[in-house]
């Protein structure tokens, strides 16, 4: 969470993940990242996702790994511009 005179701009979810696949490997999942449209394009959001990267790496996971809408193509540019990768196709099922 970020936050600037005592008002929430910013947040994400990250989440640990132990698995099976690559050898036992933790992931990261990073999810909900928010960030106030007045404090758009100051670096916030990169300075939550490099957080969340370096908090990943220190606690043990192999891999991050978030999702994204894939109408948000905004959104794309600015996560490949950190150096994440689209890799996979996702699938969800609804059970409301």
């Amino acid at each position: 969470m970020a936050e600037r005179d005592g008002r929430v701009v910013g947040t994400l979810q990250l989440s640990l993940i132990p698995g099976l696949a690559r050898k036992g490997s933790t992931r990261a999942m990073i999810e909900a990242v928010r960030v106030s449209s007045s404090e758009r394009g100051n670096g916030l959001g990169s300075a939550l996702i490099r957080h969340a990267i370096e908090e990943s790496r220190r606690l043990g996971a192999d891999l991050v790994q978030l999702t994204s809408d894939r109408t948000r193509t905004d959104a794309h540019r600015f996560y490949e511009q950190l150096g994440f990768t689209g890799s996979h196709l996702g699938f969800k099922l609804n059970l409301n």
